[in-house]
């Protein structure tokens, strides 16, 4: 048992624990600035290649619901490595293959497999220390994170350009094996005593929070906030490659700047969140639903790369601030059960992101920098309706107490 292990090796099993945060948004994003060569070399369409990653994010989603208590009944250190060994082979399985289909299965086993390790990895810091250095270390979660969506595609411009798009794989597979190795010679079960699983009382749960209107709409909220960013993530790079004929790199570096700008949005969330509703979420939509109209206008009269980014930038910042808003506030609603409303949150987002991004993959290709406007515009015109109905269900709640 971990928990009466030396400080030393503690400590490292923390810092690898961090080291391994990153993972989930490398393998969601660092293939992202291969999407065109991958259509060419397959002989598909778009909207196959952005399947791969629908089909990620719901199974992602979908297994957040489930890891948490089947993690808590069975232990943390087998399930991980069971995790990072299916991420290695599946990795190095859609290396050999051009089928679409096989690839989204393989990408369904990804999804699966990383929510076990995004789930165990958070749960080992309960496990080990107290409450206070759990608050500590939690802190550093979201900021830790943020690397991976912020580098990955950076990376993986690069290792398109030096190689093709199966070195993304290739990565993802170093990466999960260099993990697993550490984790299978240095790291050990950390869960002090078992629980047995109780599905009866998790549905009951999830049902009373699934009939919680202001609660779904949080979620709802949350999942067209990140479902914002994806609309670039899907369509961006066929648009810099295709249509501005820049190289793969080049897409890396616009991912990185806009990863970035999420970043953002998020501190500046973080440092609003003591405002009222006008100022904390009124303003940052009718912000963005002015930039988006904004870059609907100026595409009208000149489209390139260097009008596109900025105004993607200053878009998403906005969906950072609001995404960090609902976020604290939905953790906070059920605080006796935080950990099944956590887990029921962080799934239906990526349940939520998915379903909109296979929407915006069967509407056509994205070709233009007005189609990704036009996009943007439908999504957050939805998010500002929910936003409204939301507050309207806040103010009446209040009133009835």
């Amino acid at each position: 048992m971990l928990r009466a292990a030396s400080e030393k090796r503690i400590r490292l099993i923390t810092i690898m624990a961090f080291v391994s945060i990153p993972l989930s948004g490398f393998v969601t994003d660092i293939y992202l600035p291969s999407f065109p060569s991958m259509a060419r070399e397959m002989s598909v369409s778009e909207k196959d290649i952005q399947i791969t990653l629908t089909t990620y994010l719901l199974s992602y989603g979908i297994s957040q619901l489930f890891v948490g208590g089947i993690l808590d009944s069975i232990g943390r250190y087998r399930p991980k490595l069971l995790a990072l060994f299916l991420l290695i082979i599946s990795s190095i399985l859609i290396t050999m293959t051009n089928s679409i289909f096989l690839i989204c299965l393989l990408r369904i086993l990804q999804g699966a497999a990383v929510s076990v390790l995004v789930v165990a990895t958070r749960a080992i810091f309960v496990d080990i220390y107290d409450s206070e250095r759990v608050k500590h270390y939690l802190s550093y979660f979201t900021i830790v994170w943020s690397c991976g969506p912020i580098l990955a595609p950076f990376l993986g411009g690069y290792l398109e350009k030096l190689f093709n798009w199966h070195a993304n794989f290739y990565f993802l597979a170093f990466y999960a094996g260099f993990l697993f190795l550490f984790e299978w010679f240095f790291s050990g079960e950390t869960l002090p005593q078992k629980k047995k699983l109780n599905l009866s009382e998790n549905i009951s749960l999830y049902a009373m929070m699934l009939k919680n209107k202001i609660f779904m709409l949080g979620i709802l909220i949350l999942g067209l906030s990140y479902s914002i960013v994806m609309v670039f993530n899907i369509t961006g790079p066929f648009i810099i490659e295709n249509t501005f004929h820049f190289t793969p790199v080049v897409i890396g570096y616009c991912t990185l700047i806009l990863g970035f700008s999420w970043m953002i949005g998020g501190f500046i969330g973080k440092r609003r969140l003591s405002l009222g509703f006008k100022s904390r979420i009124l303003q940052p939509i009718l912000l963005q639903l002015i930039l988006i109209a904004s870059l609907i206008i100026t595409s009208s009269f000149i489209e390139n790369l260097f009008i596109m980014i900025p105004f993607a930038f200053f878009i998403h910042i906005c969906s950072g601030i609001l995404f960090t808003s609902f976020f604290t506030t939905s953790m906070l609603y059920f605080p006796k059960n935080a950990g099944t409303a956590g887990g029921l949150m962080g799934g239906l987002v990526y349940v939520i992101t998915s379903l909109t991004s296979f929407i915006i993959s069967i509407t056509g290709n994205v070709t233009e920098q007005k189609d990704l406007a036009w996009r943007y515009l439908i999504i957050a015109f939805i998010l500002l309706g929910i936003i409204l109905i939301m507050n309207q269900a806040v103010k009446k709640e209040k009133a009835e107490n």
